[in-house]
C-alpha cells in the first residue's frame, strides 16, 4: 500500500529542460509521480523605510516544483531517498523536500521563526557591535556560536559585555535599521489570513524585535532583555537568557495556548540554537542555515526568499 507524499523542490530560476532531470531522478527512486505543477515567484522589490512600512530588503525570483508521489514506506525514508546528502544537492539546481500530507490539510497552523539572519536580514548583536566599534570580534563570536561550537549563553554574555557604556538609544536606531529578509511580510501575511499564529523567538534583544514584531502583528515575541541603568547598557542581559532549550520550550506553551498540536507546527531558524526548536516542530526549516542546521532540518530553503516556505504548506 502507498501514501501520497508532496514533493517541494526549490530552484532559484526557471530550469531550461522543464523539470525532466528532477522528474526523473523522483521516479528512479522508486516514487510514482501523480501529478506535477511548477510556480515561478517574481523577485521582490526593497521596501524603503517610510514610518509605517518595515524596511524589507530585494529579493530574487524563484521556482518551486510541486510534485505529488506515491511512495511505499514511510517518510523519513523518502527524505532520506531524494536527499541522502542534506548538505548537498541530489539533482543539481534544486533543494528537495518532501512534506507530510497531513500538515498540508490541517485545519490549523501555526509559524514559528527565529529572528536574526531569518525574519530579518542582520544579526542585531552584530549591529549593535558596530556602533560600539567592536564589530569584527563580536561578528566572529557570532558566527562561531551559530556553528555551534559555542555555548550560546556563554558567547551572548561575551558579546553583550563589549556594549556597556552606551546609551539605550542605540537599541531604537539599531531596530529602525533593521530590514526583513526578502519575502517575510508576505508569509505572515499568508499565515495571518488563515487566522494562523504567528511568533517570533530569539537569542537578541526584545528592546529591538519588539517593535519589529508589533508592526507585523504577530501574536508573541520573546528574546533576551539588555540591563539599562540611568539611560546607559550595562553590559548584562536580566532574566533567563533565550537559549536553545528556550526556543523549544516557548515553541510548546504558544502551541499549547492556541490549541496547535506539535505536527502542525512550521518552525524556521537557521542556528544551532534552533535546532530543538526545529525538532519540536512538524516541519523544521533550515533557512540559509548553517551546517549543523541543515543536517538534522526536515526541509530546507537555500534562496533568499523566506516566503518560499508558504509552498510546504499550500498558502
Amino acid at each position: 500500500m502507498s501514501t501520497t507524499f508532496r514533493v517541494v523542490a526549490l530552484a532559484p530560476s526557471p530550469q531550461t529542460d522543464d523539470h525532466r532531470s528532477l522528474c526523473s531522478f523522483v521516479e528512479r527512486s522508486g516514487a510514482r509521480i501523480l501529478n506535477a505543477l511548477s510556480l515561478t515567484s517574481p523577485s521582490v522589490q526593497q521596501v524603503e523605510a517610510d514610518g509605517t512600512r518595515i524596511p524589507q530588503a530585494a529579493g530574487p525570483a524563484y521556482t518551486a516544483v510541486l510534485i505529488d508521489v506515491a511512495w511505499k514506506n514511510d517518510l523519513a525514508e523518502l527524505r532520506r531517498t531524494l536527499r541522502p546528502d542534506p548538505l548537498d544537492q541530489a539533482v543539481s539546481g534544486y533543494d528537495i523536500n518532501v512534506v507530510d500530507p497531513a500538515l498540508r490539510g490541517a485545519d490549523k497552523l501555526m509559524l514559528i521563526l527565529d529572528a536574526d539572519s531569518t525574519l530579518l536580514c542582520q544579526e542585531a548583536i552584530d549591529e549593535l557591535a558596530e556602533r560600539a566599534g567592536v564589530g569584527q570580534h563580536v561578528a566572529e563570536v557570532t558566527e562561531r556560536a551559530m556553528r555551534g561550537e559555542l555555548d550560546f549563553a556563554e558567547s551572548l554574555r561575551e558579546r553583550v559585555s563589549t556594549l556597556e557604556g552606551h546609551p539605550e538609544d542605540v537599541l531604537g536606531e539599531v531596530s529602525r535599521a533593521l530590514t526583513l529578509t526578502p519575502g517575510a511580510k508576505n508569509l505572515v501575511d499568508a499565515f495571518h489570513a488563515r487566522d494562523f499564529p504567528v511568533c517570533v523567538v530569539s537569542g537578541g534583544f526584545i528592546q529591538i524585535l519588539e517593535p519589529i514584531a508589533r508592526q507585523l502583528d504577530l501574536e508573541y515575541a520573546r528574546a533576551n532583555r539588555l540591563d539599562v541603568a540611568d539611560g546607559m547598557l550595562t553590559g548584562r542581559v536580566t532574566g533567563q537568557v533565550v537559549d536553545a532549550h528556550v526556543k523549544q520550550t516557548s515553541l510548546r506553551q504558544w502551541a499549547k495556548e492556541y490549541g496547535v498540536g506539535p505536527k502542525n507546527i512550521v518552525a524556521v531558524g537557521d542556528g544551532a540554537n534552533d535546532r530543538l526548536m526545529l525538532d519540536a516542530a512538524g516541519l523544521g526549516v533550515a533557512f540559509n542555515a548553517k551546517d549543523a542546521l541543515r543536517g538534522t532540518a526536515d526541509a530546507q530553503v537555500n534562496i533568499p526568499r523566506l516566503d518560499a516556505v508558504r509552498h510546504f504548506v499550500d498558502l
